[in-house]
């Protein structure tokens, strides 16, 4: 099977993406392996499909609707994706599939709008951010109290006392959590530090991928935790996000750009 493909990232987050309207090429999870395979792929965080909304079953959406099939690199379904959505409108809107400044998109955690700012970045509503019970996660014999938050995936957010301690981890490995119960489908664990008011800096270690330069539901997580504020301007390793919690929606807002496009031939 051949693909179509391009490249894309948001704050070095980055996908592979291709348009599949009819819902033709549900990938299976060696395939996603493959194409997020940095040496013997293409290299990505994850895989975004574009499908018509009508096209999904069981989906009930306005005509005209692109859904987002978000998958991890390691072949899982994920319900949601801030830094992999603005990258979704980005192909959406170079490839002439979509119009105007203001595109809805349908996500499993439901639908999200992106509005395409003057500056060049992208806006995305990210539903409400939910904080939730207090857990505690670890890395080897390292505790940390932690809040859970749902931003339509799950988060624990864990807050650190400086940047050397932040720089210090070693996230090679997916921190554990306790109580298990908490989080079933595993958990997206980002450990921040406050750098002044209104500004964290972050690093997360995500389901299914393992540390990524960025993502953008855990920045909103992580706003959301610190709950001191109604505006954040996040840094993460692979540049700056804001998150907006002033009305009953978080927006995110940052970069997303397409790098290169080309033909894979996928496995069976």
């Amino acid at each position: 099977m051949h693909i179509e493909f391009a490249k894309g990232h948001g704050t070095r987050n980055d996908f592979v993406l291709f348009a599949d309207p009819d819902n033709l090429f549900d990938l299976t999870a060696g395939q996603v392996a493959f194409l997020c395979d940095r040496r013997g792929g293409i290299g990505g965080d994850g895989i975004l499909r574009a499908v018509r909304a009508e096209r999904m079953p069981g989906v009930q959406a306005p005509a005209g609707t692109w859904f987002m099939d978000y998958r991890n690199a390691d072949g899982s379904i994920a319900e949601m994706c801030g830094n992999g959505l603005r990258v979704f409108l980005r192909y959406l809107d170079e490839e002439g599939l979509v119009t105007g400044t203001s595109v809805d998109v349908l996500t499993r955690a439901g639908v999200r709008t992106g509005t395409f700012l003057p500056d060049g970045r992208i806006a995305v509503t990210m539903g409400p951010a939910q904080v939730g019970p207090a857990v505690d996660v670890s890395l080897g014999e390292r505790h940390w109290p932690a809040t859970s938050v749902d931003v339509g995936n799950p988060h624990a957010v864990a807050v650190l006392p400086d940047a050397a301690e932040l720089e210090a981890l070693d996230l090679a490995h997916a921190p554990a959590w306790t109580p298990p119960e908490v989080f079933p489908a595993g958990v997206n664990v980002e450990f921040v530090v406050r750098e002044a008011p209104g500004r964290l800096r972050l690093r997360v270690h995500e389901r299914g991928v393992g540390e990524t330069s960025s993502c953008g539901t855990g920045v909103v997580a992580a706003a959301a935790a610190m709950g001191d504020a109604d505006h954040y301007t996040v840094d993460v390793p692979g540049g700056t996000l804001e998150v907006d919690l002033a009305g009953p929606d978080a927006v995110l807002t940052g970069p997303a750009v397409i790098v290169a496009r080309g033909t894979c031939t996928l496995p069976n």
